[in-house]
């Protein structure tokens, strides 16, 4: 099992296995709950063990805290045209509330960083609800550009499987 140490007492990320699928579920539900997007939530643990490790469309990591998971982080790659290399795409990262201002995020978001280093990306991205002050606060502390000039558009639900009948 890959396991990372980290300088912090007790912390460490461990990547993610089909065993951790319920753990991450029910991490996923509180990020949700946090972000009051609850509602939106239609992943399963079957939808995510078959996403996860068979189909393998994310990498999935859990922080832990003395061999406990207390979160997790999904990233993966994109690739920008412009400069011809890939980037590394941050999903989401949670910490559980008990376990959060105590660093653990930020090494988090440092070993994803070194892990885009270690893949030539030239890009390490993600969005933040601007409601979401604490974790906005702490990207800006680490000196993450606020691209706002960028508007993110999105198809989904009906309207994704509309476009996805026109012809080609």
């Amino acid at each position: 099992m890959d396991t990372f140490k980290t300088s912090l007492e007790g912390f460490s990320i461990r990547k993610a296995t089909r065993e951790d699928v319920p753990t991450i579920l029910s991490f996923i539900k509180d990020l949700a709950v946090y972000e009051d997007l609850l509602k939106d939530v239609t992943a399963t643990e079957e939808i995510l063990e078959k996403s996860l490790f068979d189909e393998k469309t994310a990498n999935m990591y859990l922080p832990l805290y003395e061999g406990e998971p207390i979160g997790y982080f999904v990233f993966f790659y994109n690739f920008s045209t412009f400069e011809g290399r890939p980037g590394l795409y941050l999903e989401d990262l949670y910490i559980d509330p008990k376990y959060r201002h105590r660093g653990y995020g930020k090494k988090c978001l440092a070993f994803m960083a070194k892990h885009a280093v270690e893949k030539n990306c030239r890009r390490f991205e993600w969005t933040c609800l601007k409601t979401n002050t604490p974790s906005y606060e702490l990207y800006q502390s680490l000196g993450a550009d606020d691209h706002t000039e960028w508007v993110i558009f999105r198809l989904d639900g009906e309207e994704l499987k509309d476009m996805a009948k026109e012809d080609l």
